[in-house]
Order: C-alpha cells, then sequence, then structure tokens
C-alpha cells in the first residue's frame, strides 16, 4: 500500500491548486484524475462553442506574477480549447504531472478511526492511505444522461455535451437535435445551425441569455492588464461575486426609466453575465429585478423574427438570474434560420426515440444525431458517487440524503481529515470559481500547516456548527430571488434530488471574512484533536 500526506481527487483547477499548495509545504500528494487528460469540465466540454462565461483575465491562477505577466490570452472570454492549453501549461511549468494519475478513478474511501487516515480504493484495484482526503471534484463533472423509451434503437449518433468524444464531429448534411437550452444548449446552437443541414432544439425552459460581449485581447489591453494585475486580483476579490465588476450600489428602482435603460443597455453590450450585478438589488428584489428581466425580454423578442417562435423563445416564468443566465453569441438570431427550428417539450413532451428520431406529443423529428445539452448533477453528484465511508462506517450518500450539510461547504462532521473545496455551502457557482479555489484551498492547507505545528492528526467539523452554517446558507439564500425558480441551485436539476439550497449567496467578501474569523478563533468549528478520538474512546472504555 502506498501512504501519502495528502490524496486530492480531480486533476481540474482546484486539484492543481491544491496539489502546488500542498507539495510546496514539503507534503506527499497524489492526484487521482479518472479521466485521460488533466482540465476537469474543461478536459469533457469540448462542444461547440464552448466559452467560459468570466473574463479570461480572471478566469486564471493569482498565485504566480510570472505566470501571469507570461501568459497571453487571446479572447476576453476564452474558448474551451484554450482554457485547456493554460491548465495543461500550468501542469508543465510548476511539474505537477509527476504526482498525477490519470485514468484512475476513486471507487471508495474508508476513513480508519485508529489511526486517523483515509483508506482508498481506486478502479484499478490499488490501495492507498493517505492523512487528508482532498475532493477536487467539481460541481459540473457528474453529467446527467436521459433515458428515454426507444432510446437503444435510434440508429443515428447520440453525444452528450458534457462528454464530448475526442475526436472531429461533423454536421454537413445531418438533421441534428439538441435537447437542452442552459449554457451548453445555447453556446453550441449557433455553430451547429451554420453546419447541419437542419438543426432542431428541443427546449422545455426558455432561459435568459445576454450576449457574449466578446472580443480579441489587443496588445495595448495586454499591456494594460498586466502593468497593475495586482489591483485587478484585489478588485475581484473585494467584489460580490469575484467577477472584478464594481456593483452599481444603486437601487434599480432609485432611478428613472431612462436612466435606468441606459446603464441597462451598457452592461448588456459590455458586461456579459456581470449583466446582474448592473444595480445591486436585481437579485434581492422583485420589483427591481422586473425591471432587468423587462429590459432582456425586449432585447430577445427584438432578435427573433417569428413571432410564434419569439413567444416561446423569451422568459416569462423565472426571475432573471434566479437560474444561473447563460451568455451566448448569436443564440436567438439561429432562429431566423431556414434550417433551424425550436421545438417546445413543455408543451410536448419528448415520447420516444424512434430509429430515425425523436416522437414527441406533437410530431416525428427525423434526426441523424442527437445532442443532449442536459446538464449536471450539480455540486453533490460527484462527490457521492463514490462511497466515501466516514466514522462508525457512516456513508457520505446517507448523511446528505436530505441534503449536504457542511461546516463552510469544506468539512463534514463525521467525516474527519476529509476536505471538500468549492463544495455545497460555499460560494462555489455564484462566484468567479477561480477566485474561490484559490480562496478555499489557502485557508484549507493554512489550517493544515497550524495543526501540523501543533501536533494536530485529526480535523473534524462539529456537529452543532455545521447545522448552524446549513442554516446560515438558508438564511442568506432567502434575502434573495434564488429559491423562486427551480434550478441547480436548488436540486430541482434531478428528479428526486432534495430541494435545498446548495451554494452560498452571501458573496466572496463575506465569506473571506468569515474563513478569517473562524481561523483566527483557532478554526472555530473544527476540533482539532493530538489523539484520534477513536483512541480516546478507546482508552476511556478501558
Amino acid at each position: 500500500m502506498r501512504n501519502f500526506d495528502a490524496i486530492i481527487v480531480g486533476a481540474g483547477f482546484a486539484g492543481l491548486r491544491a496539489l502546488y499548495r500542498l507539495r510546496n509545504m514539503g507534503k506527499s500528494v497524489l492526484v487521482l484524475e479518472g479521466s485521460s487528460g488533466i482540465g476537469g469540465v474543461w478536459y469533457h466540454n469540448g462542444y461547440p462553442g464552448a466559452r467560459c462565461d468570466v473574463e479570461s483575465y480572471d478566469y486564471s491562477y493569482s498565485f504566480s506574477p510570472e505566470l501571469e505577466q507570461e501568459w497571453r490570452w487571446s479572447e476576453r472570454y476564452a474558448t474551451q480549447p484554450e482554457i485547456l492549453r493554460y491548465i495543461n501549461h500550468v501542469a508543465d511549468r510548476f511539474d505537477l504531472r509527476r504526482d498525477i494519475e490519470l485514468d484512475t478513478r476513486m471507487q471508495a474511501a474508508t476513513y480508519d478511526a485508529q489511526d486517523a487516515r483515509w483508506r482508498i480504493e481506486t478502479g484499478k484495484g490499488e490501495a492507498l492511505s493517505a492523512r487528508y482526503l482532498v475532493m477536487c471534484v467539481g460541481q459540473l463533472s457528474t453529467t446527467k444522461a436521459p433515458e428515454f423509451p426507444g432510446q437503444s434503437t435510434f440508429e443515428g449518433e447520440i453525444i452528450h455535451s458534457g462528454v464530448w468524444p475526442d475526436r472531429e464531429v461533423t454536421y454537413e448534411g445531418k438533421r441534428v437535435g439538441i435537447i437542452g437550452t442552459g449554457s451548453s444548449g445555447m453556446q453550441m446552437t449557433p455553430v451547429v445551425a451554420k453546419a447541419a443541414k437542419h438543426l432542431t432544439v428541443f427546449q422545455r425552459t426558455a432561459n435568459f441569455s445576454v450576449p457574449a460581449a466578446n472580443a480579441p485581447v489587443t496588445d495595448e489591453e495586454d499591456a494594460a492588464v498586466k502593468a497593475d494585475y495586482a489591483a485587478r486580483r484585489q478588485q475581484a476579490l473585494n467584489s460580490p461575486t469575484g467577477l472584478g465588476f464594481k456593483p452599481n450600489r444603486q437601487s434599480a428602482l432609485d432611478v428613472d426609466e431612462a436612466e435606468r435603460n441606459r446603464v441597462y443597455e451598457a452592461a448588456y453590450h459590455r458586461l456579459g453575465f456581470g449583466f446582474a450585478l448592473a444595480y445591486h438589488d436585481i437579485l434581492l428584489s422583485k420589483e427591481a429585478n422586473d425591471t432587468a428581466a423587462e429590459f432582456l425580454r425586449q432585447k430577445i423578442g427584438e432578435q427573433i423574427d417569428d413571432p410564434e417562435t419569439r413567444e416561446k423563445l423569451v422568459p416569462k416564468d423565472h426571475a432573471f438570474a434566479a437560474r444561473r443566465p447563460s451568455v451566448d453569441s448569436g443564440y436567438f438570431t439561429a432562429f431566423n434560420r431556414d434550417n433551424v427550428s425550436l421545438a417546445d417539450i413543455r408543451a410536448h413532451p419528448i415520447v420516444e426515440f424512434t430509429p430515425d428520431g425523436l416522437r414527441t406529443e406533437e410530431k416525428l423529428h427525423k434526426l441523424d444525431m442527437v445532442i443532449f445539452a442536459t446538464g449536471f448533477d450539480a455540486f453533490t453528484g460527484s462527490l457521492l458517487k463514490p462511497d466515501i465511508r466516514g466514522r462508525d462506517g457512516l456513508l457520505l450518500r446517507d448523511k446528505w440524503a436530505a441534503g449536504p450539510i457542511t461546516q463552510l461547504g469544506i468539512g463534514v462532521a463525521d467525516f474527519p481529515n476529509l476536505l471538500i473545496v468549492v463544495g455545497p455551502g460555499s460560494p462555489s457557482l455564484l462566484s468567479n470559481v477561480m477566485v474561490s479555489i484559490e480562496e478555499q484551498t489557502d485557508w484549507m492547507v493554512d489550517m493544515i500547516e497550524r495543526a501540523d505545528a501543533d501536533g494536530i492528526v485529526e480535523i473534524e467539523a462539529d456537529h452543532a456548527a455545521e447545522k448552524a452554517w446549513v442554516e446560515h446558507v438558508n438564511e442568506r439564500a432567502k434575502e434573495t430571488l434564488y429559491m423562486t425558480a427551480a434550478s441547480y441551485y436548488n436540486g430541482a436539476e434531478v428528479a428526486g434530488k432534495p430541494r435545498v439550497f446548495m451554494p452560498y449567496s452571501g458573496g466572496i467578501r463575506n465569506y473571506r471574512r468569515i474563513l478569517e474569523q473562524c481561523a483566527q478563533d483557532g478554526y472555530a468549528g473544527f476540533t482539532l484533536r493530538k489523539v484520534p478520538l477513536a483512541q480516546t474512546r478507546a482508552e476511556a472504555d478501558a
């Protein structure tokens, strides 16, 4: 059995960041990655049009000024291939690959309470041991793959956007169906539409989307960012979302309609996803949100020629940004093409696959290729996939049967020395996740470093603390409009999943202050033991 100080699960941005920090403090570390390459979500999501909705300069590591200066982003919002090149560059530049084992999935992890170590089983049948188990599995890494009646009889090709094949996919001369209108579906639709013989988009829920506002990065812009990158990083750290945009402190209701529309117009053409920050109360007040939503509905409607299609595509059943809005490059105008049609599967649900297509309650759509852009089992899917057993054999899946319970989104009572990066209960998908990754990773490693100095072998979240944190997460969510819409924020993306609010909506800056206070108070809410609890109990019983 190979033994390590820490085993990290996942070689995406979080896993590489954790590896870098832990190795630099002298720890022996192994990263287990089930895929054949590094990059996590950016390794798998190679669908056409895949692009980040956070500006490239902010969706990057901040730990190395040299890295910041040498990497040259080509576009304001990077495409999937460019992001994948970046993370591979980082792995090579900092010699991270030697501690990463690809094509190696963690099947199970069991906590050895006597030795205060995790015993890990891989899909290759190997047994490993580590003091710390660090889960860096991401929030959008376990795909939802629908199973419709007759699916196995379909004679065409079926692809899921979240596990895009590592080969060229062609659409020329093909009748293509895209099921799903979240970010993946909206980003790929314009690209597929230009090549396919015919494209049918199957929509259950009309979604808000804003223009990607993408553009090439000029040499002058690149030089300006790099001349004062530190200030840009500080601005992101001190913003609510980590996006670097300065939120407008005004209320949308404090100005007249003309001024409000002027602000919205400027945000619409420049901020991309940051449109939600045009006024500070867009996600706090239904009345304020209505002004933003109505502006966007008008913008969306103006792009669509056919009145019937327009009526179906303009979202009306949820507040803007209560579901994560998309950023797109020509999604709505794609429906003006003669070779693109919309199938409303809320009005006419999919009934079955046939050998030559998809049948809805309305008609048979003849297809040669179907692309599932149906998203992910977010936040908890990848954490609950392996068998993770804590103290007394408690299965994490059972502990979270009614929803995830964490202390600060990082630790779980009854699961000592288990640390989660950007897990449920942390800002994660309500933030620039790169800022959250670095913030949480550094805090965790500092805690491990302090524990080492004090002879601590077991770090465990307290039951009372995690209960209080979950209550706080829900209290903050109730201050917003997030719970007014069915979304992956509250578990609505998977049938039967607990309907609880998953991320922390209190903001990056506020969350960091909570982390800092926790550390100053001796890591309040965590119990740090020099002797494993199991040994203490055994001595007491003797």
